[in-house]
């Protein structure tokens, strides 16, 4: 499987829990986890919580490799800055000021080479470098699958 991400997240909300995105979102999410063959995933742009997180499986030879314009973490800096300071902001003198200079504080300490290490990727690649490097995972992809034949050790679908 190669998977070319940007996965900003599942939507969240009333609307999204009625429509059940989660629940649609966790069956995609899931069958990535079960895959018994490899993966490679390209984090292009965005990628956030639990729909961002669940991108790899657990098999030999899953390369995780972004690329230098992919943003990705628990949650973005706009729209998490708010929800984590709410009560300090919505009680600040002047509310946007004060969400402006913690957005300015986050984005200052974040780096994305902090993230990459805490997010389990592999390097952060130029993306001229994509279809050399994926060329040279299918070959050995090949190789591995060779010897993964036989009885899936999950069978479960939600």
């Amino acid at each position: 499987i190669v998977n070319l991400s940007d996965q900003p997240g599942f939507t969240i909300g009333k609307r999204s829990e009625e429509h059940g995105t989660i629940r649609k979102g966790v069956r995609a999410s899931f069958a990535i986890i079960q895959a018994t063959v490899p993966i490679a995933v390209i984090y292009l742009r965005k990628c956030f919580g639990v729909a961002g997180g669940a991108q790899k499986s657990g098999v030999r030879l899953s390369w995780r490799y972004a690329w230098p314009s992919a943003v990705w973490g628990n949650i973005p800096v706009e729209g998490g800055v708010y929800a984590a300071h709410r009560g300090e902001i919505e009680s600040a003198e002047d509310p946007e000021a004060c969400l402006e200079k913690l957005q300015k504080t986050y984005r200052a300490i974040s780096s994305p080479f902090r993230t990459a290490e805490a997010f389990g990727i592999e390097d952060i690649i130029d993306p001229r470098e994509t279809r050399p490097l994926l060329c040279e995972w299918v070959e050995m992809a090949y190789n591995v699958e060779k010897n993964n034949l036989g009885p899936k050790k999950r069978g479960m679908r939600c």
